[in-house]
């Protein structure tokens, strides 16, 4: 069948015939900043996206906010939330920036993205309650990712920017350091695309649990994706095969606490668990294992995902009581409930006397006035006393019937092993030079910023700023 005639649900397979002046492979946030980035000076653009329409846009459909430097509240932010703030915010999760260079011009370059945004089609929306400390620091949209996306993707119509669904890069085509062309499979069959220039904007590796199993072994098979299937590092491998250099560590991610039930694949933002501050959380044997209140939820949530990997069956429950339910979001599966913390255990398939004995020395170490100093909006510094780990923060006693309960697993969002990159966003070569005209954005690079943490809303932050680079610099090398 001819791909300039094929349709899926109603959409028109565009022509591939180039030559393109830029070549953009990814369908998510980063890939749509790089391909408006690239129209905006002038290039002849294609995006490849490998979902369908319904799935289109990978990570990014999961995402509500972007975190950005601002000097000044306004419709949409509570405060101001200075250059200085977001740098010691970044450099105090995990181990800090992989490359302080470029993790500071992406904070810099933060200041001007949701006015960029905005221009581009996205609608924003005042923080709403129960936002996790996120207003003065994090931009919402309106609608969530997904609904960034489909206005982005309006754009890409409106300007004329073909897109091609259900496409999958099988190759690049290698000239020395030049990317000559992509060998794509489509339902037609099998096409050559000719670029001048190509933007790699197709995210992580965390749906290929095989290559995850490399870093974590048996312990990946029990972990749960919170995006795509798609983002298996197919293209990230094609081009640390030609030559690029890694930038990253291999076991970095950004993880989350999920409820156990939840697909394994594809479960989104709906499937996180939230509870963790506000209880306790204990592994297959029933012993506490960390600080629950270590820090505000946006800076420590991301945590959990590794703080289960490293557990007995990379599982962990988190228990509270009626004290503290309907301070966060509900689990979207439901929860176990009961009139004791002996009954919640039994019923997650614990054993409900070491639970019990757990959860009494939990209580017995919670200082007498903790629930009157108990403040969830800020670090309140409720802590434990003569309880390991302790609990620094938030720590009330669970004695409050009815008591609940919820089995976790480690959810990946997305990984941080990637290719290098330079700041103009090209891709470096393990021998100390650059390709020619290959440029990445999103979280196939991201570990040039991340090392082991993460800040809520960040990101969406290096999917914007470097897709806005990858696309300007490819439109440039296009037409020199």
């Amino acid at each position: 069948m001819d791909p300039t005639t094929r349709t899926h649900d109603g959409v028109t397979a565009p022509d591939l015939s180039g030559p393109w002046d830029v070549v953009i492979i990814g369908g998510g946030n980063a890939a749509l900043v790089s391909a408006m980035s690239a129209h905006d000076e002038g290039a002849r653009v294609l995006v490849l996206e490998r979902a369908d329409v319904q799935f289109r846009g990978g990570n990014s459909r999961h995402t509500r906010n972007i975190r950005c430097v601002h000097d000044s509240a306004d419709r949409y932010n509570t405060g101001a939330y200075t250059y200085d703030e977001l740098w010691k915010d970044l450099c105090g999760v995990g181990t800090g920036p992989s490359n302080e260079a470029l993790a500071r011009l992406t904070v810099e370059e933060s200041r001007t993205a949701p006015d960029w945004m905005t221009a581009h089609g996205a609608l924003w929306q005042p923080p709403l309650a129960g936002t996790l400390h996120l207003g003065r620091t994090n931009r919402f949209f309106l609608g969530g990712g997904k609904a960034l996306i489909n206005h982005y993707y309006r754009q890409l119509e409106e300007r004329s920017i073909p897109v091609a669904y259900e496409t999958r890069v099988d190759e690049i085509e290698f000239e020395g350091d030049h990317a000559k062309a992509v060998i794509v499979e489509t339902a037609a069959g099998r096409h050559r695309i000719q670029t001048s220039t190509l933007v790699c904007a197709s995210g992580g590796f965390e749906a290929n649990l095989e290559w995850l199993g490399k870093y974590w072994g048996e312990a990946a098979a029990n972990y749960h994706v919170r995006g795509p299937k798609f983002n298996d590092g197919h293209v990230l491998r094609l081009l640390l095969d030609a030559g690029a250099a890694v930038a990253g560590e291999e076991r970095g991610f950004h993880s989350v606490a999920v409820d156990a039930r939840s697909p394994k694949f594809d479960g989104g933002i709906a499937t996180r668990i939230d509870a963790i501050p506000f209880g306790v959380v204990v592994n297959r044997d029933g012993d506490r294992f960390y600080d629950e209140g270590e820090d505000i939820w946006p800076k420590r949530y991301a945590i959990w995902g590794r703080n289960l990997a490293g557990q007995p069956d990379q599982i962990g429950y988190a228990l509270w009581d009626s004290r503290v339910q309907g301070q966060f979001l509900p689990p979207m599966y439901g929860v176990t409930s009961g009139r004791s913390v002996a009954e919640v255990a039994s019923k997650l398939g614990l054993d409900a006397e070491g639970v019990g004995r757990t959860v009494a020395a939990y209580n017995a170490g919670v200082a007498p006035d903790a629930r009157t100093r108990f403040d969830p909006t800020r670090l309140d510094g409720v802590t434990t006393s003569g309880v390991t780990p302790p609990k620094t923060n938030w720590a009330q006693p669970l004695d409050t019937p009815p008591f609940y309960g919820i089995a976790m697993r480690p959810g990946i969002t997305f990984t941080y092993m990637g290719v290098q990159v330079d700041a103009v966003s090209r891709v470096q070569r393990v021998d100390g030079t650059a390709f020619d005209n290959v440029f990445a954005a999103g979280e196939i690079m991201s570990g040039n910023i991340l090392s082991s943490g993460y800040l809520a809303g960040f990101g969406m932050t290096i999917g914007t700023v470097w897709g806005r680079i990858a696309g300007r610099e490819a439109a440039h090398h296009a037409r020199r």
